[in-house]
């Protein structure tokens, strides 16, 4: 048992699904911190990563390449955490 009631599993599989995205590489970072960092964040901070979600890939990309940065602090922050997970 997962110890997650049945509609955090449900929005977990949502949110796994959003993570798809056109490159395996962003899929794997958006992933990662799905998987270790979700359960524990804030509200605000969830927010943060749907808003992250929202974004379109090709600006994703060049915000996780750190060719651009965000144009919001907080989605910046996010960004530039998510880089620095571990594989």
């Amino acid at each position: 048992m997962s110890g997650l009631s049945a509609a955090d599993e449900a929005e977990l599989r949502r949110l796994r699904w959003r993570c798809r995205r056109g490159m395996k590489e962003l899929d794997q970072l958006l992933n990662r911190w799905l998987d270790r960092e979700w359960a524990a964040s804030s509200e605000s901070r969830r927010g943060v990563f749907l808003q992250l979600l929202a974004c379109e890939d090709d600006r994703l990309w060049r915000w996780f390449l750190g060719h651009e940065n965000a144009p919001d602090a907080a989605l910046d922050a996010l960004v530039q955490h998510i880089r620095t997970l571990p594989p």
